[in-house]
């Protein structure tokens, strides 16, 4: 499984969000991305993460960042996920997981100490040139969006 660094073109994408609209990476260049992959909307840890990243959002789109999350749930489950949770950012739905495999954020991962294959949890920020500006792999969903932010130079309140 191929790892995306720091530089190298961010694969292309079109994806249908919770909220009825497509997204294609094509139509964000100009502006910087976070794309976050989570396994599973409602779970724990992915509750968490978003919610995190609602939280951070206007210091991020501030900064010039427009968020997206990512994850192979079917689009009903993501929407109630954002409502349930009052996510203001597009939840994109890979259920084929074409995008997650492109990214590197699907494929074998240790779980509880044994190698499964699935989701794995990342960020990736893609600059306004459509390049990887970040690539974090198995990151922790508590104090990842603090993390990211430092990292970006974004300061959160």
């Amino acid at each position: 499984m191929a790892r995306l660094q720091p530089g190298d073109p961010a694969p292309p994408f079109t994806l249908s969000a919770h909220d009825g609209t497509t997204v294609s990476l094509g139509d964000l260049a100009g502006q910087g991305v976070v794309l976050f992959v989570y396994p599973a909307a409602m779970t724990p840890g992915c509750t968490k993460e978003a919610c995190d990243f609602r939280d951070s959002l206007g210091p991020l789109r501030e900064a010039g960042y427009a968020v997206y999350g990512l994850s192979p749930d079917p689009i009903d489950k993501l929407v109630r996920f954002a409502e349930k949770e009052s996510l203001t950012y597009p939840l994109l739905s890979d259920p084929d997981r074409e995008v997650l495999t492109a990214y590197g954020a699907y494929g074998v991962k240790k779980l509880y100490g044994k190698e499964v294959t699935g989701v794995i949890r990342s960020t990736f920020v893609i600059d306004a040139q459509g390049r990887i500006e970040l690539a974090k792999y198995n990151v922790r969903a508590s104090g990842h969006v603090a993390s990211l932010a430092k990292a970006l130079k974004v300061a959160l309140p």
